[in-house]
């Protein structure tokens, strides 16, 4: 277990090795010079934006620039924002408990209702509750995020007035959580209908049901545990869907999260904080990717070991 777990980490920090050449090489993508489309909107004088470049290190050879940022990284150091002036990672970090609680929140909420939903589904399969389950699962699937977000907010918040349009409380929370939450139970739904029609066909399963067990015994102890291995694995990539889809929810809900600094620091075209958010996600997706490859490892011994 100890080098399936080393593997995992391993891999997680080539992740993040990648993601700080990226943000690394990012500045350098964008045409023209970053430091006059950074500062652009201040009034300097080329003297100025001679001395911020080289405060920036934008006048070393790339891979200076690389080996100077690797050094700043392993004291903890982000860079600081253009707009406020503040350390970039003291920016996420005050950012960041609005977007985990976004996610965490909206990841209950798809696998109550994915996981109920394709259950259902597959052990009524065929019935009008597998069909009527299937067809809210491909509506839940082919609507945009934002669009199901506008829905919900004209609902519950302008036409019955029951939740706030925005906010920072918990219940602000609801709506943004309900909007990724419901979107992504339907990619669930799908996939836990198709574990479990394979679990329920398979011998073990025929096997407890002609032991006598009964059928929550069989259904809870023998199938729905067998069946939640490949779910688990999938846990890994919603979570990272989550973090993503709640760049767009955070801007239609006003929710202040690390995705709506994101734009933010988009518009304007604060590249030191751009560089850290896309750091800091790779690194937060990444690390949440090694937890559900180790419960998965857990769930199936065989993975372990292949």
């Amino acid at each position: 277990m100890a080098r399936f777990i080393a593997q995992r980490l391993m891999a997680a920090v080539v992740t993040i090795w990648i993601a700080t050449v990226a943000v690394t090489l990012l500045v350098h993508v964008v045409p023209g010079d970053p430091v006059r489309i950074m500062y652009g909107s201040f009034q300097t004088t080329p003297e100025e934006l001679d001395e911020i470049r080289v405060r920036l290190g934008l006048d070393q050879p790339v891979w200076k620039q690389y080996l100077l940022y690797l050094g700043r990284l392993a004291h903890g150091d982000l860079g600081r924002s253009i707009v406020g002036d503040q350390p970039v990672l003291d920016v996420l970090m005050s950012r960041f408990p609005a977007t985990l609680a976004l996610t965490v929140a909206s990841l209950f909420i798809a696998i109550v209702v994915g996981m109920t939903l394709g259950f259902f589904a597959a052990y009524k399969r065929g019935t009008w509750i597998d069909v009527g389950a299937m067809i809210v699962a491909i509506v839940g699937v082919s609507m945009p995020h934002f669009w199901l977000g506008l829905l919900l907010l004209f609902l519950f918040s302008l036409t019955l007035q029951w939740l706030p349009v925005a906010g920072g409380g918990w219940a602000s929370l609801i709506l943004p959580a309900m909007t990724l939450g419901l979107a992504n139970a339907a990619v669930l739904a799908r996939m836990t209908r198709s574990a479990m029609i394979d679990i329920f066909d398979q011998d073990f399963v025929r096997t407890a049901r002609a032991k006598g067990l009964p059928k929550a015994l069989v259904l809870y102890r023998h199938a729905l545990r067998s069946g939640l291995v490949p779910i688990v694995a999938m846990l890994g990539l919603l979570f990272a869907y989550l973090m993503g889809g709640a760049i767009v929810v955070e801007n239609v809900f006003a929710w202040n999260g690390v995705g709506r600094l994101a734009i933010e620091a988009v518009f304007a075209r604060d590249y030191p904080l751009i560089q850290g958010f896309i750091l800091f996600f790779a690194t937060v997706v990444a690390l949440a990717s090694v937890v559900v490859d180790i419960a998965y490892g857990f769930l199936d011994p065989r993975i372990r070991y292949s």
